[in-house]
């Protein structure tokens, strides 16, 4: 009798189980896919780094395996330009006051410069081999430039300071390892960071100095460290690893480690959503989205289907938009796909 009760319960439970998880709603995704902006002229390469240009509703990005700029439409989400005479396109900054494109052309070694209306070059600024990353400061109107080190067969690398006004090399910061990636500024103080990735560390200056006034090491058995992001208001800066696929949060005023989750891998670009409070990882076949549930807390939300080798993306807050760059890979055109940020 005892036997026949157990086993009843055990079904009333399932049951119950059964129709709550039918009752349950989904988890509404954080992007929505809109749209696809097929690339079928482009061969298989990587896509490094995206810019925009709000007013002017156009998107930039840098098919850097294919030595072209693309402009697109981001009214009509379509191809509308294409740069062709570059060779290793990485990092571009669109800047209205100048009217100019700057386009880090690391095999070139170069930033080079172009009217951004008739396209036609302008000028550019001679650089170190492999130039990469960039970041770009609107006060001074002083550009940072990753360039030097493994391209140039150096133990070391540069932070070269461009003054756009100009259009020439204000002076070079030298960072004691042959491969730094990712730089990027803080809005409401003078700090630079920058990932020193040849020695797993970040390293961390003011922007009117020539030297780092530290280096902060990242946790043991994380390598590759290549993406950064910025979370001025609680203090967090953000990094990812690729080896293995680590996201990384540390204290920005101290370097103190706050969290280290695993996260997809290949990631290049990374976007901190302050109106959301997620952080948007692009890697190699998904756009991993994390939650921050406070300052010191985080967690995967959910894996947006991406693409292979997809690890190219940026986040426009203004237009309630993501948009992620999706190499050719085998019978699949190059692409970029088009989310809406959801609520």
């Amino acid at each position: 009798m005892k036997s026949n009760l157990f086993w009843a319960a055990a079904v009333s439970i399932f049951f119950i189980a059964g129709i709550a998880a039918q009752t349950t709603p989904p988890r509404k995704a954080p992007l929505k896919l809109l749209q696809s902006i097929s690339l079928p002229d482009l061969k298989a390469g990587d896509f490094d780094h995206f810019a925009v240009d709000l007013e002017g509703h156009r998107l930039f990005l840098t098919a850097e395996g294919n030595g072209k700029l693309l402009v697109f439409d981001t009214s009509a989400n379509k191809l509308i330009h294409t740069i062709s005479d570059l060779k290793a396109p990485h990092a571009v900054l669109y800047r209205k006051e100048f009217n100019k494109l700057f386009v880090v052309d690391g095999d070139e070694s170069a930033v080079k410069i172009y009217d951004a209306q008739s396209y036609q070059p302008a000028g550019k600024v001679g650089l170190a081999a492999d130039a990469d990353s960039m970041a770009y400061d609107p006060t001074t109107k002083y550009m940072y430039v990753v360039n030097g080190g493994r391209g140039e067969k150096k133990p070391f690398s540069f932070i070269s300071v461009i003054d756009l006004a100009a259009s020439k090399k204000v002076r070079d910061v030298k960072i004691n390892s042959d491969r730094v990636e990712a730089v990027i500024l803080e809005k409401s103080g003078p700090r630079l960071f920058c990932n020193i990735t040849g020695a797993n560390s970040v390293g961390v200056m003011e922007r009117t100095q020539s030297a780092l006034q530290a280096e902060w090491k990242l946790p043991a058995g994380v390598q590759q460290n290549v993406s950064l992001a910025l979370d001025e208001k609680h203090h967090r800066l953000f990094v990812v690893t690729r080896k293995p696929g680590r996201l990384v949060v540390l204290d920005s005023d101290s370097g103190k480690l706050i969290a280290n989750l695993p996260a997809v891998g290949m990631v290049d670009d990374m976007a901190y959503d302050a109106d959301h409070q997620r952080i948007y990882l692009a890697g190699d076949q998904f756009v991993e989205v994390f939650n921050q549930k406070d300052a010191d807390h985080y967690a995967l939300l959910l894996r947006v289907p991406g693409g292979f080798r997809a690890k190219t993306g940026i986040l426009v807050p203004e237009l309630k938009r993501y948009y992620l760059a999706v190499p050719r890979h085998g019978n699949s055109a190059a692409k970029v796909n088009v989310y809406e940020v959801e609520p």
